[in-house]
């Protein structure tokens, strides 16, 4: 690391390793100012979006890059709701559409997400006494107290339990249509390809259930094996230890642990292509998943559904930002000139979004076959 007092804090090193996701979580509210002590910049916050910039691909400290000197006094879409996005998709033609994708669109298959109060997956772990509910994914613990997360993963496998959705089918359909560049998603459930999707059009950020590594030899176990140490009585966890010389965890990516190295290099190949870019299901806290949504063109609508605003654009004092949000958070003010807004369920949102386009009968006809087989 080198000090840079430019633009405040370090700039990383370029032989820096791809960040981990405990140094990226950020579960803090990105709308809120920095204290007082915040203003010269620095510190863990400073190191994230100095390392994100390499890895993505940065923009000036003044908060330009390269096609940020563009004409924004014409809106890029004719509404800002689901009709002028499918006008936009008509008029332009598009052929890269990007989405990103978080628990949103699987709560209606039954997977609870993990931040609702009350009834999301971190509300309910209050029964394995963690010292605080984002431990049950850590290394350190995992290797402590390993049967919370085993017991956790019941609920979380998927399986012939759980049904892709209606917005898992309409990226599906974004990819019959040829429109479709890649998905990005949050999400360790595997059902975007449970509904049909290419294993190369899906980027699972952080990670998923389709393998499992013994943690301590490095060694690759059968899925299936694990599944059944997972919801069996007779050969549970302790006897996979046994058998592999070590914990058997699935790939999902715990905190801690380096992300994908294709979640970095798609994002730098995909997001300069991206001609419209689709938000769904995500509260847009964890990074460097969030900041994605600054990595697509000044000159590219941008389209959320979800059930409420997230990801805003929020101006912090002396030119200070966290990754993604504070200069490139979506803007539904009157400076708005691209960002589309959808308020609700996902799967109401996908569907409408398909009738504007005169879709319907397709999505219709894929969920239908899908759900037969």
């Amino acid at each position: 690391m080198t000090a840079g007092k430019d633009g405040g804090g370090e700039v990383p090193d370029k032989t820096a390793k791809a960040p981990t996701v405990a140094e990226l979580f950020d579960s803090g509210n990105e709308s809120e100012s920095p204290s007082d002590d915040d203003d010269d910049g620095g510190g863990l916050e400073d190191f994230i979006r100095g390392l994100v910039g390499l890895k993505l691909g940065s923009r000036g400290e003044d908060g330009q890059g390269e096609d940020d000197l563009v004409d924004t006094s014409q809106p890029l879409l004719s509404s800002f709701d689901l009709v002028g996005v499918a006008e936009y998709i008509r008029r332009e033609k598009c052929e890269n559409v990007i989405v990103l994708a978080g628990a949103g669109i699987s709560v209606s298959a039954g997977i609870p997400d993990f931040r609702s109060p009350g009834s999301g997956l971190y509300s309910k772990l209050q029964q394995y006494g963690l010292p605080h509910p984002e431990a049950i994914f850590e290394m350190g613990f995992f290797r402590n107290n390993p049967e919370p997360f085993y017991t956790l993963a019941q609920e979380l496998f998927p399986g012939d339990r759980y049904q892709p959705t209606t917005a898992h089918y309409f990226i599906k359909l974004l990819h019959e249509k040829g429109i479709l560049l890649r998905c990005f998603t949050q999400n360790i459930d595997s059902l975007e390809t449970q509904a049909g999707l290419p294993r190369e059009k899906l980027v699972a950020a952080h990670g998923n259930f389709d393998s499992a590594t013994c943690i301590d030899t490095g060694k690759k176990v059968p899925i299936d094996e694990v599944e059944r140490a997972i919801f069996s009585d007779d050969f549970g966890w302790k006897q996979l230890k046994h058998k592999h010389g070590g914990l058997v965890k699935p790939d999902i990516v715990f905190f801690g642990e380096q992300l994908p190295h294709q979640f970095f290099k798609l994002a730098e190949e995909d997001f300069p292509k991206c001609d419209l870019l689709i938000v769904m299901g995500t509260s847009l806290v964890v990074q460097p998943f969030a900041s994605l949504i600054g990595r697509v063109s000044q000159m590219t609508p941008r389209l959320l559904i979800n059930r409420e605003k997230v990801g805003t654009y929020s101006k912090r004092r002396v030119g200070y930002s966290s990754p993604g949000m504070a200069q490139y958070g979506f803007r539904f003010d009157k400076s708005n000139y691209r960002d589309a807004l959808f308020l609700g369920d996902c799967d109401d949102g996908c569907a409408a979004l398909s009738r504007s386009l005169g879709w319907e009968e397709d999505l219709n006809a894929l969920a239908v076959a899908g759900r037969a087989r």
